[in-house]
């Protein structure tokens, strides 16, 4: 087991915030730019976002065999790992750039995902050494150095693209160029991270649950959808922000303003959410989460003025934070040290699976359902009707579960 030490834990919060903030930068700019590069350079329309759906693509399949690294070398190995993913994918995508290749850009999308994979895991590892009554904290402060990254991922874009005149996909090379040097400047942060190993396992080491058995224990469950809902809906609806945007007739910069604004409100509550959950209680925090979630939807479905756009992407943060961090929270409670690099590998296999496929289905439902970007973008937001009912019930239904009985 890992030591329970806050003051270690408190250390490692400010590394992986810095991480978070630096290092996630990349993950923002690369959404800003990467449906309208593949839109570019896409022999289809309705493959506009595959780049991005490639870099959750790679999330998901990095997850399961990253948390068995990070369980057998430990977080530092795992988080460097990821960052020069980050760096070979953001060179990858550079060199396609300048082919105009579309499936050489996909190849670095996809290694780029091992980065965001090694990102998810950020928020588990500021728990590993952390208190029961610091823990939500700990989540919830290193989510929030995506503040940082917030302004410095899409002001970055916009700074780069904005002064470029060039209209061909090289008006972004710059913007990968930046990528590169923040998985550098990453792997000097994970330097001072200090999370002991896990002991290696002996044969009077605990063998804990079967994955089977993890994900039939009702809390788990109830985690892993509410966490796979919170996050595919928010990056379906990211996702083609920027095509609906600019295809409403703004600018890209217009576009890395409204996505500013989404990660920002993703981020800021996070000073908080903690709080909160510790207060009201991890359920209550995730069900207002969806809630939220649904008026972003509302908000969007209402028109496409610009303002619309922000407001219904900075809902789109603050339930993503609730829901998101809150299913976090709830599973990091239900499993037993032992156990995490099994189901935490699990929940972000399952987690970013549902990712894939929002990402993936948002293109085609951004260029392909309706005559226009308007039709597009109303299309995009009512397919989040039927998730946020099944993550609904699925909470209704742990909460009114007979309490067990203690002796």
């Amino acid at each position: 087991m890992t030591a329970v030490d806050d003051s270690r834990a408190k250390r490692n919060v400010m590394v992986l915030v810095m991480a978070q903030a630096f290092l996630g930068s990349q993950i923002t700019m690369i959404f800003v730019i990467g449906g309208l590069a593949g839109q570019q350079m896409a022999v289809n329309a309705c493959l506009a976002t595959l780049p991005i759906s490639m870099i959750v693509f790679g999330s998901m399949t990095t997850a399961p065999w990253l948390s068995g690294l990070m369980q057998r070398y430990g977080r530092r190995a795992g988080f460097v790992v990821g960052a020069l993913g980050g760096l070979v994918g953001a060179a990858i995508c550079a060199y396609a750039l300048t082919l105009s290749n579309f499936w050489i850009f996909l190849v670095g999308s996809y290694l780029t995902g091992i980065y965001m994979s090694s990102q998810g895991f950020f928020r588990f590892a500021a728990a590993d050494t952390a208190s029961d009554s610091f823990r939500p904290k700990a989540i919830s402060y290193v989510m929030a150095g995506g503040l940082l990254s917030a302004i410095i991922g899409p002001q970055l874009v916009g700074y780069l693209t904005s002064a470029n005149p060039d209209a061909t996909v090289m008006r972004f090379f710059p913007v990968y160029m930046a990528a590169m040097a923040l998985n550098v400047l990453g792997m000097l942060l994970f330097a001072f991270l200090d999370i002991p190993k896990p002991p290696k396992p002996t044969e009077d080491s605990p063998h804990g649950r079967s994955v089977m058995e993890l994900l039939k224990t009702p809390r788990i469950a109830v985690a892993v959808i509410c966490a796979m809902v919170s996050y595919a809906l928010m990056n379906l609806v990211m996702t083609s922000t920027p095509l609906a945007v600019v295809g409403c007739g703004f600018a890209v910069a217009d576009a890395s303003n409204v996505v500013t604004g989404h990660v920002l409100a993703m981020f800021a509550p996070s000073f908080f959410t903690g709080h909160l959950i510790v207060r009201f209680g991890v359920e209550r925090i995730m069900g207002l989460g969806l809630l939220i979630l649904g008026a972003a939807g509302a908000v969007a479905l209402s028109g496409v003025e610009l303002g619309h756009f922000f407001v219904a992407l900075i809902l789109l943060g603050l339930g993503w934070n609730f829901g998101f961090i809150g299913a976090t929270t709830m599973l990091a409670g239900a499993h037993a040290p032992h156990e995490r690099g099994r189901i935490q590998g699990v929940n972000d296999l399952l987690v970013f699976g549902g990712v894939t496929l929002a990402s993936l289905s948002s293109g085609g439902l951004m260029n392909c359902s309706g005559g226009t970007p308007e039709e597009g973008w109303a299309a995009v937001n009512i397919a989040m009707i039927p998730f946020l009912v099944l993550a609904g019930c699925a909470l209704i239904w742990l909460v009114m579960r007979p309490k067990p009985q203690t002796v």
